[in-house]
């Protein structure tokens, strides 16, 4: 391939599904390799599969690449592409690359059941693949429907991937790909060697799972004439247990990590990381760094491992960084998920308070106690401060002392908490745990005097004098 040729890569989904973690990071992995090399990065809808491809799974595709900051240059779907692969279908035909394939799926099926016996694996036996021209026409005749094969040539076929290095197949293994089934659709593999060559397709960086379908795409451009694109295939994304990916791991849409609170900024930065590095001793990354220092080289060869605590770091790194008020902005339609209501001053003094502790937005969402009085209490720490009458007894008179105050802020509380139990000879964990208990329901918060200032005078008497008639029960 010409080393001046301008770079284009694709990414190309099917909307058969929303679109996940290992897809996005493709996506981002050829939008990254176009920006660094000023290149074009090109989204293609593969929807040849009518039944399965929803309009719905698109949207959700474009959604979360635009939630991502993946922009693309140029659009195609291939559905509306399909009078360019007939072309090419009787071309292949036309110059005796493919044939015309009459064995019925019964047929076809009895062979398969046959080598599953045996216990071979089971490949095209090429029955119609020397049919002359005078059966073909009378097999036609009768309407028998047919499939259309492209004829695997002897010999092998080798690429020199830009990741795993040089990679040899035995076109023995193969079978006669099916390029146009017996309804007239095109089939995958086909298609994508088409739109690859007609789009100028330079690099094709995708997953792993794709390298057996390689050496057929191969030999597909040499039978068309397409000068061919250099490949690069990316490890699979594993889970902690080294195993396939699941949806307990992560393995879950795009769009919901978005919906759990999740800021594109961490998402991306994740996601660039995942079997990959770019510097040493550092994991924090702009778009803009990313683009700048992206290198198919810095991809390693052994498959990813998804971290979830690792993207909770970093989205909780990029929450830090946000202002309060764009952070309100995000977490008002994440609070309308969970039917939570907030006037806005409000929310600001949350959002400034809980900022710190954030790990992903939804996490305000759990601090109901902000939000209603419906507190559900730590019932082994209930247990353990009704049994103690000299706690009720100190919350009791905490509990009136606090409601003579006129100032109640954070600052002020505290030095009057402190004064309350100085007289008494106590220190402030003989208090502030049952106190952060009656007013949150927990053992662990934000700052209590902090806390105590946000909810206000009125609400945090009604729940010292509530938790107090629960420790009486």
């Amino acid at each position: 391939m010409d080393k001046n040729k301008d770079i284009r890569v694709r990414f190309a989904p099917s909307p058969t599904g929303n679109l996940h973690i290992g897809g996005a990071r493709t996506a981002l992995f050829n939008f990254l390799f176009a920006k660094n090399k000023k290149g074009k990065f090109i989204l293609r809808i593969e929807d040849t599969d009518i039944l399965r491809s929803k309009k719905e799974y698109e949207n959700n595709i474009l959604e979360s690449l635009k939630w991502l900051k993946i922009e693309w240059d140029e659009f195609y779907r291939q559905s509306e592409r399909m009078e360019i692969y007939k072309e090419y279908v009787k071309k292949l035909l036309d110059s005796g690359h493919a044939y015309k394939c009459f064995c019925t799926k019964e047929e076809l099926d009895e062979k398969r059941k046959l080598c599953t016996s045996k216990k071979i694996a089971y490949k095209y036996d090429g029955k119609c693949r020397n049919l002359k021209e005078d059966e073909i026409k009378k097999l036609e005749s009768t309407g028998k429907p047919f499939v259309v094969r492209f004829k695997i040539p002897e010999g092998n076929v080798e690429i020199n991937d830009l990741i795993r290095g040089k990679i040899v197949f035995n076109n023995s293994e193969l079978d006669d790909i099916v390029l146009q089934r017996t309804d007239k659709i095109l089939t995958y593999n086909f298609c994508v060697v088409i739109d690859d060559a007609l789009m100028g397709i330079t690099h094709v960086i995708r997953g792993e799972d794709h390298i057996s379908n390689t050496p057929k795409q191969v030999l597909l451009y040499q039978a068309l004439g397409f000068e061919l694109p250099q490949f690069a295939h990316i490890p699979l994304i594993l889970g902690i247990n080294r195993e396939r990916l699941s949806k307990r791991e992560g393995a879950v849409a795009v769009i919901d990590y978005k919906n759990q609170g999740y800021l594109s900024e961490a998402v991306i930065n994740f996601l660039a990381l995942l079997g990959a590095s770019y510097e040493k001793d550092k994991e924090i990354f702009s778009l803009e760094e990313l683009i700048q220092k992206f290198d198919l080289l810095k991809i390693n060869k052994s498959p990813a491992v998804f971290d979830i605590n690792k993207l909770n770091y970093l989205n909780g790194y990029y929450i830090r960084q946000k202002k309060d008020e764009e952070l309100v902005e995000l977490i008002k339609p994440l609070l309308k998920e969970f039917n939570l209501n907030c006037e806005e001053e409000k929310l600001k003094q949350i959002v400034k308070l809980e900022k710190e502790r954030l790990k992903k937005l939804s996490d305000i969402a759990n601090e109901k106690y902000f939000f209603t009085d419906e507190i559900s209490y730590d019932k082994d720490a209930v247990q353990k401060y009704s049994k103690d009458k000299n706690i009720i007894n100190l919350l009791k008179e905490y509990t009136r002392e606090l409601e003579k105050i006129e100032n109640f802020n954070s600052l002020y509380l505290e030095n009057f908490t402190k004064d309350f139990l100085a007289k008494k000879n106590l220190k402030l964990k003989d208090l502030v745990h049952p106190v952060r208990l009656a007013l949150t329901g927990k053992l662990v918060s934000a700052g209590l005097f902090e806390l105590m200032e946000v909810l206000g005078k009125d609400i945090c008497l009604r729940r010292l004098n509530e938790i107090q008639k629960i420790f009486k029960l």
